[in-house]
């Protein structure tokens, strides 16, 4: 089968493309041939070797995509050849609270991911995918989508007429300004890009704020709602943004940190802020495969489509991620499978 492999890290010219020997399916597992790949920011993050320990580099990348089932295992009855599936990317966290070894079967990371013709999968951890739903609508839902409904619905219990602050215009970002508003929140969001933020506010954005022209985000958010503040906030930033973060928080706020990128500021310049605002801030790591049937069935309640940028064809991957790392992009980067 064709694949492609993560080399050494050292950088996005680290992507290779390899010829490799069809997986077989060992018990409890299922092959999947991919349909349609979306590209995350932490697959740009393996490649340059800043995510977490280096992998081996032979690992398959790519964490989120939506694919056919071509062989199964003896045993495996919960999906048959033929189904298109979707599988989140903690494959053995399938319902309960978090657990720190979630960590321990990562797609895309620890285990092979979705760019190659062929990947296998455990059986228990599949979805399959409504025959009203089309591919483009499920391959970028495994890691953003999972995330954003993880941070609303689970962790921020959103309610219809809170303030909900998305940082920047990336995918989980404007999967989480999606979904907040369709569940009738209102939202706010910031970007470097007065084009982006146009585009934010054609999927239903209230507040658009450029953090070029007001660096000071939080300043400019609190003018904007007499001084009230958001009642949840994805932060999606990283370090550096946390402490503006804090100081956007309305009174009960809950601030959800999403973002893993290093940095270089103090996380939280005004502590007492916390204790004064009673916010809440909590860590979260994607979501499990309970959520991930809850989200799919939102989606389809809800009328929820996926915002898609580009697509590039399996041969042009390299491409794909070059373009995805220029940032230039909104919406999903999508990788398409010959056939």
């Amino acid at each position: 089968m064709k694949a492609y492999q993560i080399g050494n890290q050292n950088g996005l010219e680290c992507l290779t493309a390899v010829n490799r020997p069809d997986p077989v399916a060992a018990p409890g597992q299922v092959v999947v041939a991919p349909r349609l790949i979306s590209l995350i920011s932490r697959d740009v993050q393996i490649l340059r070797g800043v995510y977490g320990p280096r992998q081996s580099p032979d690992r398959i990348p790519m964490s989120e995509g939506v694919g056919v089932v071509v062989s199964v295992s003896e045993g495996v009855d919960n999906v048959a050849q033929g189904d298109r599936v979707v599988c989140g990317h903690f494959a053995g966290w399938l319902d309960g609270p978090f657990r720190a070894d979630v960590f321990s079967h990562d797609v895309g990371v620890t285990h092979n991911g979705w760019l190659a013709e062929r990947v296998v999968l455990p059986a228990e951890a599949l979805i399959r995918v409504p025959d009203n739903f089309d591919d483009t609508r499920v391959a970028g839902l495994a890691s953003v989508g999972l995330t954003a409904w993880n941070a609303l619905l689970e962790v921020a219990k959103v309610k219809a007429g809170e303030l909900v602050v998305c940082l920047g215009t990336g995918s989980v970002s404007l999967f989480a300004l999606k979904l907040a508003t369709a569940l009738g929140a209102r939202v706010a969001i910031t970007s470097s890009s007065d084009a982006k933020l146009a585009v934010a506010r054609d999927m239903g954005a209230d507040i658009l704020i450029n953090y070029l022209t007001h660096p000071e985000w939080a300043a400019e958010l609190m003018a904007q709602t007499g001084g009230v503040g958001a009642d949840i906030i994805i932060e999606t930033g990283g370090q550096d943004t946390l402490g503006q973060s804090i100081a956007a928080a309305a009174a009960n706020a809950r601030i959800v940190i999403i973002g893993v990128t290093p940095g270089t500021t103090s996380p939280i310049p005004d502590y007492t802020a916390l204790i004064l605002r009673n916010v809440t801030i909590r860590g979260i790591a994607n979501g499990n495969r309970s959520m991930f049937s809850d989200l799919l069935a939102a989606i389809d309640r809800l009328g929820i489509e996926t915002f898609i940028d580009c697509t590039f064809p399996f041969d042009k991957a390299k491409e794909a991620v070059a373009y995805y790392a220029e940032g230039k992009h909104i919406g999903r980067v999508m990788i398409s499978m010959p056939g």
